[in-house]
This record gives C-alpha cells, structure tokens and sequence, in this order.
C-alpha cells in the first residue's frame, strides 16, 4: 500500500509504555465482558465485537448512551513508549487514510463523519467496555468509539494465520472502522437489541451479519482511498486482504482449534462469506452495497 501522501491521523492514544489503564470507566462491566471473552475464539483470536454488544447492554443501549464515556487521553500515559516508530506510522496513516476517505464519502450525502479514536497498547488495557488483553485481538468499543490494538497481533496474523503484508494489517484496522460506522449510524445498537430478544442461534446468526458488513465496510475503504497519484492500493494488496479474511474465517478457525466445524456456533462468518464480503465493498466502493 501507499501511505505516504496523507498525514498521520492526530487521534492516536499510545500505551504501550505501560500504566495504560485508565480512561474506561468498565470496572462494572467486568462481569459481563469475561464470559463474552471465554466464548469467542479463546486464542489469540481477532475483531471482537461482542465487547460492543456488552457494552451497548451494560449503558442502557439508548443512542445517547454511544457517547464517549471516558475517551482516551492523548500521548503516552506512563512509561516509555514500546511501539516501534514505523508501526506507529503505519497506524497512524492507516487510522488518517480512514478518516479522509470516510469523511468525503459521509460528506458526498451530505452529512460528518466523525472519526475514531485508536488505542495501542501492551498486554492489557481498560476500556469504556471493559478490560481489553491482547489474546482478545484488536476490537472496537463503542463506549467511547475506539479501536484498540496490540501492535503485536500483526505478528500472529502474518506467522500464525499466514497472512502476511500492509494490505492484511489495515483490512484489520479497517474493519474496526467498519464497526465505528456502525456505531455512528445505530446499527450496533438495533443489533445488540435484536440479540437480547434472540436465541443463541439466532444472536450468532445476527452477529455474523454485523461482522460481515464491517468486512464490506472495509472493501469499501479500499476502494475508495487516494492520493495525489490514485488509488493507494499496489499490485497484490487484494490477494493480502482476501488471504487475511480467509484465514480468519469461523469454519476455518474451528478446524484449526478444534478439528470440527460447528455452524451454528459462527459468530465472524466462514472464510468464504468473509472474502465475499470484502470483495462486494472493493467492487461497488459503495457503504450501500453492504445493507444488512
């Protein structure tokens, strides 16, 4: 990918130095975010949006309860930062191309985009929804409408899922983003508000359905993105973003952890929905493509 033409994004929180617990306000919402956290993929496993569903629940789930609730302070909050300066370069202009090419496209229906905070941090920190580990993988909170990231997650998706490459490392970030405009136009809170009403089958199956959209969301992002020279993406960018949906896909996941596939367990989608997906947002490069 081609990163260098837009400026880094100015809401960027970094943690890594440690001491980076404070700014949630979750302590209450421990109980309800460690049994989410035992059911999802109990490795280091990606995208958890169940926080969000946890989150919504715990606030009340009304519109006014996704306000921020203790946003992230800027800069380091203690110790010496232990993010390595590409990688914060690379989140950052990541995190900025999302802002600039969601902020045209909300404009071009005549409305604003407000954009994201992201978080990244070392091991654990506290969120709005609760506390965040690394194991968990990067999530989206819409508590207080932040993604948080361990840096080090990149490392298991190219070594451990095999899905290498700065195309992979921002299909993630612009999933996350995905799920922020899904808070900002209320469909994590109808959701979340359809699985309290549902059956487990039922409220894995509206899940999935939640999670492929931020997959299309993400398509559309790439297809939209530009610089002064075009489209940001290069030659074998598609192939990084598909081979990361497909290795992070539920059918794909399960036999890797546990040698069967349980349908009506999905919570993500199969590799097969997630590449799909993906590809609908990359080919129509528009969010209405990616209805529900």
């Amino acid at each position: 990918m081609r990163l260098g033409g837009e400026g880094p994004s100015g809401n960027f929180h970094d943690r890594t130095g440690g001491g980076g617990f404070g700014g949630g306000g979750g302590g209450n919402l421990l109980g309800c975010l460690l049994p989410l956290v035992a059911s999802r993929f109990g490795m280091g496993g990606v995208l958890i949006l169940l926080l969000g569903y946890c989150a919504l629940q715990s606030l009340g789930g009304g519109g006014g309860g996704l306000l921020p609730t203790g946003a992230p302070t800027g800069g380091v909050t203690a110790g010496q930062s232990r993010l390595d300066p590409n990688m914060r370069d690379f989140l950052t202009r990541v995190l900025g191309s999302t802002e600039e090419t969601w902020g045209e496209i909300f404009a071009s229906t005549g409305t604003r985009y407000r954009p994201a905070q992201m978080v990244a941090y070392s091991g654990g920190t506290q969120s709005a929804c609760g506390m965040g580990q690394a194991a968990m993988g990067p999530f989206y909170c819409p508590g207080d409408q932040s993604i948080y990231i361990d840096p080090t997650f990149f490392n298991e998706l190219s070594t451990r899922f095999g899905a290498a490459g700065d195309a992979a490392m921002a299909y993630v970030i612009a999933h996350e983003v995905g799920h922020h405009i899904q808070n900002l136009d209320g469909t994590l809170q109808r959701s979340s508000q359809a699985q309290a009403r549902a059956s487990r089958v039922e409220g894995n199956r509206i899940q999935v359905g939640v999670e492929l959209q931020a997959d299309c969301y993400a398509g559309v992002y790439f297809a939209n993105a530009r610089d002064e020279q075009g489209s940001i993406l290069e030659p074998g960018d598609i192939e990084e973003g598909m081979r990361a949906a497909q290795a992070i896909g539920d059918d794909t996941l399960q036999r890797q952890t546990q040698g069967r596939v349980v349908p009506e367990s999905f919570t993500h989608g199969t590799s097969a929905q997630r590449q799909a997906a993906l590809r609908r947002g990359l080919e129509s490069g528009n969010p209405a493509a990616c209805r529900l």
